[in-house]
């Protein structure tokens, strides 16, 4: 396994991510053919296990396997006998919503997973009195776009209900479920200005 330091798993979407499977310590070695000498035997990959919570409290569970994001998010609600798609989004070592925490590219092989799941939802009525909203969005990798930060005195700023790591679902009743965050951005960018806008959103369970 390619190893850069303490750092080896792809959690991107349709990257691959080592997911330890390999032969187990132990197994036996073919016999060698007479005259031919054995082969050398292989280094076992090492299974790896990585521990997990829901970020609202739950037990810890353990984890192994994943090979992208949708099998990540799979693993993680068949221990807590929940669906893929009440997963928002996933924060490493903290259960609270950082952003600087988020899931990304990689897992430390010392990294505990917490998964934010799906809370309560609201509707916010939005006018556009400028260009830009103040919204930084982002997205889980599958399917689901959230809110990443919210820029200092803009238009969101001023909407106290709205928070960073809320989930947008649709825009005036357009769901926007499926979507990546660049597309999500370009539909509010076109939105036009002085117009009300209402927007779904879903904040992680609390």
């Amino acid at each position: 396994m390619r190893r850069a330091g303490r750092r080896g798993r792809q959690a991107q979407e349709g990257s691959p991510m080592e997911n330890g499977v390999g032969q187990e310590p132990g197994a036996p070695e073919p016999p060698a053919a007479e005259g031919i000498p054995a082969p050398r035997p292989s280094r076992a990959r090492p299974r790896l296990v990585f521990h997990t919570q829901l970020a609202h409290g739950s037990p810890t569970g353990r984890i192994e396997g994943f090979t992208n994001v949708k099998e990540l998010y799979a693993k993680i609600a068949e221990v807590f006998s929940i669906s893929p798609t009440e997963i928002l989004f996933c924060t490493l070592n903290t259960h609270k919503v950082d952003m600087q925490k988020l899931l990304g590219g990689q897992i430390g092989l010392e990294d505990f997973i917490f998964a934010h799941v799906r809370g309560e939802t609201k509707e916010v009525e939005v006018t556009k009195t400028e260009d830009a909203l103040g919204l930084t969005i982002t997205d889980n990798g599958a399917g689901y776009a959230f809110i990443k930060r919210i820029k200092e005195g803009s238009i969101i700023n001023r909407i106290q209900t709205v928070c960073v790591g809320d989930s947008i679902e649709a825009i005036n009743d357009h769901t926007i479920v499926g979507c990546r965050h660049y597309e999500v951005a370009r539909m509010l960018r076109e939105l036009p200005q002085a117009q009300p806008f209402t927007l779904r959103l879903v904040q992680p369970k609390k």
